[in-house]
């Protein structure tokens, strides 16, 4: 059974500064690719980071230069800073499987969400 871990989330204003934190054992993290993907009101999913081959990260275009993905042991993280309105929503720490794409489709397992709340 995969599990994934995840924290942090809040409510900041516009500008604001958060971090997500999701914990998955040594295993999952070598044999799948873990990122994180979100649900905005009224949008379909969205990847929005992941680590793939290499120890290289992909970013959706959305949060390129504002959220960075980053690992230490067994604790993915997902600093987002420079956060808008339109980054409100529910953040997954999810997996795929290698060499799949950054769609939320490519995403088969998923954590229970965590909630990130952006005032403007």
């Amino acid at each position: 059974q995969i599990e994934l871990m995840e924290a942090g989330g809040g409510s900041v204003q516009a500008g604001g500064y958060l971090r997500l934190s999701c914990e998955a054992s040594e295993d999952t993290f070598s044999r799948y690719w873990l990122g994180w993907v979100r649900q905005i009101p009224g949008k379909e999913c969205e990847g929005v980071a992941r680590f793939i081959a290499g120890g290289r990260v992909e970013y959706a275009e959305s949060v390129k230069d504002r959220f960075t993905l980053s690992r230490a042991k067994n604790v993915m993280y997902l600093q987002m800073k420079l956060l808008k309105p339109g980054d409100h929503g529910t953040y997954y720490c999810a997996g795929s499987s290698r060499g799949s794409g950054l769609r939320a489709s490519d995403f088969w397992f998923w954590g229970k969400g965590t909630q990130v709340a952006v005032s403007s």
